[in-house]
């Protein structure tokens, strides 16, 4: 049932990738309700969550210059190594970066958690989590 489910989802899949996938979706769901969960316990505006929930989503422009640089804007805000970073300076800067970090790292577990991946190179459509979109169903008509 489950390597039927990944299947649909990202194409054909071994059982060592459907585990792979699945915790990794797993994990972006877990990352997504701690850092609500965080946000929650900051304090901060709902509103402001609200309004930067897709923030990161704007590196997509990118691709409108090219594959190349909307792969790698897109990436290197859907990886946690950036909110990871603006935490840390949120031990200087002050409990506003936390906030914008939380909202970074649920955006990014969201993302994850329906399957949304790091773009490669041969397409938008095409994530290490496989494909998406008008890519996932091959040989149908779209």
């Amino acid at each position: 049932m489950l390597m039927s489910h990944l299947s649909d989802a990202v194409g054909p899949v071994t059982r060592d990738d459907a585990s792979a996938i699945l915790l990794q979706r797993l994990e972006g769901g877990v990352m997504l309700v701690g850092a609500v969960l965080l946000y929650a316990w900051l304090g901060q505006s709902w509103l402001v969550f609200a309004l930067l929930f897709l923030a990161p989503d704007l590196a997509m422009l990118a691709y409108l210059r090219s594959t190349a640089l909307g792969t790698l804007a897109y990436n290197l805000v859907h990886t946690y190594v950036a909110p990871a970073v603006l935490a840390l300076l949120g031990l200087v800067i002050g409990p506003v970066a936390f906030g914008l970090a939380a909202i970074w790292v649920a955006h990014i577990g969201i993302d994850r958690l329906l399957g949304y991946g790091l773009k490669h190179r041969s397409g938008f459509h095409q994530t290490h989590l496989g494909p998406i979109g008008k890519g996932r169903h091959r040989g149908q008509a779209t």
